[in-house]
């Protein structure tokens, strides 16, 4: 009996590893859908509020997507992707024939999908099964984001990227001041990033001001006599073309990030300050000037 069911689970582990060899083959134009999350890309993503323990809680399998760890070892939908997993999946699964007690897996919740934290092998067996719930000890974590178990990091970037705009522009008032609508970014973080850029300006206008100069004005400011002559030279400079999938605001961030790195190499630049500024001793006409002439040495470089 107990050479028949190690055939028996040897074979069901075979026939996982098949499909998820054959969902690996038709996938092939979108992979990421039968991919597993990870738990720490997902949560460095949503940057989570806190965090509850929930108990032990009856789950829907089809509800975990990912992995605190295991997500390069097994597909989205549990299936083994390696011959190593053979072994541990085969005496979890004998354990599974033979009726044996198998303690709840842990997992990690946010919105209505699950993270396994510990028990990967006994998520991929029972779907085998064809089971259709699994019990599990639960710490919850809070998101603002919502987060789906068919989600891609793909699809959850452009929701944090959508998530922080709405934010940026509720809590900084600045519409009528800054056009969001122009500003477009491929990456999270970004918008939190220009508003650094404005504050920055802002403390750079009251140095030269008598008196104290309103976000609001240091706002419009910088949208008009940094940010557009900055996004017009990218442009004109076709510099989006050398970085497939970027934006130009994209490159405005990169510009002023590296700017001193760039200066470095490419010649006499004045420093970028840590606020994001320049000196007052360089004209912005000055200044842009010289940023022409080093995106051109840049693209003739490349």
């Amino acid at each position: 009996m107990k050479n028949q069911n190690v055939h028996t689970s040897d074979n069901d582990f075979n026939s996982a590893r098949m499909k998820a060899l054959r969902n690996s083959v038709f996938s092939i134009l979108n992979p990421e859908k039968k991919e597993m999350l990870s738990f720490y890309d997902i949560k460095s993503l949503i940057k989570p509020k806190a965090e509850f323990y929930q108990g032990i809680q009856s789950v829907p399998l089809d509800a975990i997507a990912g992995s605190e760890g295991r997500y390069h070892d097994f597909t989205r939908a549990f299936l083994p992707k390696r011959e190593h997993l053979r072994a541990r999946w085969r005496s979890v699964n004998i354990a599974a024939i033979e009726d044996v007690y198998l303690p709840p897996i842990k997992a990690f919740k946010i919105g209505e999908t699950y993270f396994v934290r510990d028990g990967n092998h006994r998520v991929s067996v029972a779907r085998a099964r064809g089971q259709i719930d699994i019990d599990a000890e639960i710490t919850e974590i809070t998101s603002e984001i919502e987060i789906t178990p068919d989600i891609t990091i793909k699809e959850l970037r452009k929701k944090v990227i959508a998530f922080e705009l709405r934010r940026i522009r509720e809590r900084s008032g600045l519409d009528e001041w800054i056009d969001f609508d122009e500003i477009k970014f491929t990456a999270p973080g970004r918008y939190e990033e220009l508003l650094r850029h404005v504050i920055g300006h802002q403390e750079f206008l009251t140095q030269s001001a008598e008196g104290d100069v309103t976000l609001e004005n240091a706002a419009r400011s910088w949208f008009l006599s940094i940010f557009l002559p900055v996004i017009e030279i990218i442009h004109s400079e076709k510099l989006v073309d050398r970085f497939p999938g970027r934006t130009e605001a994209d490159l405005y961030v990169w510009v002023m990030k590296h700017w001193n790195d760039l200066d470095n190499r490419y010649g006499d630049f004045p420093k970028i300050q840590k606020n994001g500024t320049v000196p007052g001793k360089f004209t912005v006409n000055r200044m842009y000037m010289r940023l022409r002439k080093l995106l051109r040495k840049l693209n003739r470089s490349a």
